[in-house]
């Protein structure tokens, strides 16, 4: 059977009215169980119904299920934050597993194509599988298998997200165009609501704060917050922001001036620096690889871009908290938080590395000298993998990414496509930030991920249609 004929193909003569009205009445069912107050059923509802909702547009209407999963994503987080505040705070967040659920459904498309992986060009997501699949069976050796369940979903669920997406390659073009409305309506959102939360912060979110004790999320109070919007923390948010602003100069949507404007403002509230550089870093990819006419249109939208944002970032009270951040970038030796950061690096690189079988995904702690369990705490995202998954299952994991991104980089298939390169210059802008942190796991990895896969589909779409062109010729 071919990929067409699969059922992550679109169909496209099925009516969209039943899916419309699963979407709806989950809406609906939601907003009605927070007014009444019955958050404690709705903690364990929403996650079934989104996963029901989910099955029928998998099943029928591939490209709103790609919509409804990163929304999905996005407000689930918030969603989370009001049941908590109305209802009672409930350490669990079973809630969240929301958009894991839904996400992991295309389970169904990697074990279906798994057999044929290799000659569909997927081998790369199957070896990273592969290595986190080791990961978990050395997780569940050293550590509570709740534990490592629970990790399993942050490692497992973007990549075979990403499979999804380059297996139904053949969808690409339905799929570009859902995931361009997503993610500008997305920014609008999201943006809007940050704005909104650094300058009023809700009681939900400050309430989120306060039980949470996340230093890294600011101050509850107006003025105090480091915007985080609609999500959990800020950093997922800002890769968000980082995928949603790329792809924005490469649409021709009429809500781009808009979009633009509050996803610029909250990004820089967001005050993370690493994405900061991710974002540059993919514009850069961006600009060096479009053809010369595209690259023109792009030097104006940003120029129309930035007159509309930089002027916000100069009044208060926003002038003030950005310029000192993007001060820091000139002062990294008395910058705290970077000291800290290389002090870290320093301590435990050894840690990392010194493990051949790996701690297993879900490690948290390990036996110090002193015979005494103490938390790790890694802020590379290469560290990371290595003392989760060990040689034995980081070399693959690393050399499947390595892959991926070297036949991203290297196709120069579709240069006419913005959004194919928007989605190549996302992957790049993500993964250089593993210097950082971890950005390969959870709503940081389902960016890098799925914009992966969404360009490898990109490059095989592309590559199809021009050797149609050439027999059509012949």
């Amino acid at each position: 059977m071919s990929v067409s004929s699969s059922s992550v193909s679109a169909n496209p003569s099925a009516p969209q009215l039943y899916a419309w009205i699963a979407i709806s009445g989950l809406i609906i069912f939601s907003a009605v169980a927070i007014l009444a107050g019955a958050g404690s059923i709705l903690r364990l509802l929403f996650p079934l119904g989104s996963l029901l909702v989910g099955l029928l547009l998998y099943g029928k209407y591939p490209t709103l299920y790609l919509g409804f999963t990163w929304w999905l994503w996005f407000v689930t987080p918030w969603l989370r934050r009001v049941i908590d505040y109305r209802s009672g705070w409930d350490g669990s967040g079973i809630i969240l597993t929301a958009p894991f659920l839904v996400t992991l459904i295309t389970i169904i498309t990697f074990v279906r194509y798994l057999p044929r992986s290799y000659r569909l060009g997927a081998l790369p997501l199957a070896i990273a599988v592969a290595g986190v699949i080791y990961g978990f069976l050395i997780g569940i050796v050293k550590n509570p298998l709740v534990v490592s369940l629970r990790s399993l979903l942050d490692w497992l669920t973007p990549i075979v997200f990403a499979f999804h997406l380059f297996v139904s390659w053949r969808n690409y073009p339905k799929y570009r165009q859902t995931l361009q409305s997503t993610f500008v309506w997305g920014l609008l959102i999201t943006g809007t609501y940050g704005i909104v939360q650094y300058l009023i912060a809700p009681e939900w979110d400050r309430f989120w704060i306060v039980q949470t004790k996340l230093l890294t999320n600011g101050i509850p109070e107006p003025l105090g917050i480091r915007v985080f919007s609609t999500m959990n923390s800020p950093n997922p948010f800002a890769n968000v922001l980082l995928a949603g602003l790329l792809i924005l100069l490469t649409s021709d949507s009429f809500l781009n001036i808009p979009a633009s404007a509050v996803a610029y403002l909250s990004f820089l509230l967001s005050l993370v620096r690493s994405v900061w550089l991710g974002w540059f870093i993919g514009l850069l990819s961006l600009l060096s690889s479009l053809k010369p006419r595209l690259q023109m249109q792009l030097f104006i939208t940003i120029l129309i871009m930035a007159l509309c944002v930089v002027p916000l970032t100069t009044i208060e009270p926003f002038a003030e908290i950005i310029n000192s951040r993007l001060e820091s970038f000139t002062n990294l030796k008395r910058d705290t938080s970077f000291n800290e950061r290389s002090q870290l690096y320093q301590e435990n690189i050894n840690l990392a590395l010194s493990s051949g079988l790996g701690n297993g995904i879900g490690s948290k702690y390990f036996v110090n000298e002193k015979g005494l369990l103490q938390e790790v705490t890694l802020d590379s995202g290469i560290l990371d993998v290595f003392f989760t998954l060990g040689w034995f299952g980081a070399i693959p994991y690393l050399g499947s990414v390595i892959m991926a991104m070297f036949n991203l980089l290297t196709n120069t298939e579709g240069r006419a496509d913005g959004f194919s390169r928007a989605a190549r210059a996302i992957s790049v802008g993500v993964i250089v930030q593993m210097l950082f942190g971890n950005v390969v796991l959870a709503l940081p990895g389902m960016v890098f991920w799925s914009f992966l896969g969404i360009g490898m589909a990109a490059n095989k779409y592309h590559q199809h249609e021009r050797l149609l062109n050439k027999k059509s010729v012949a």
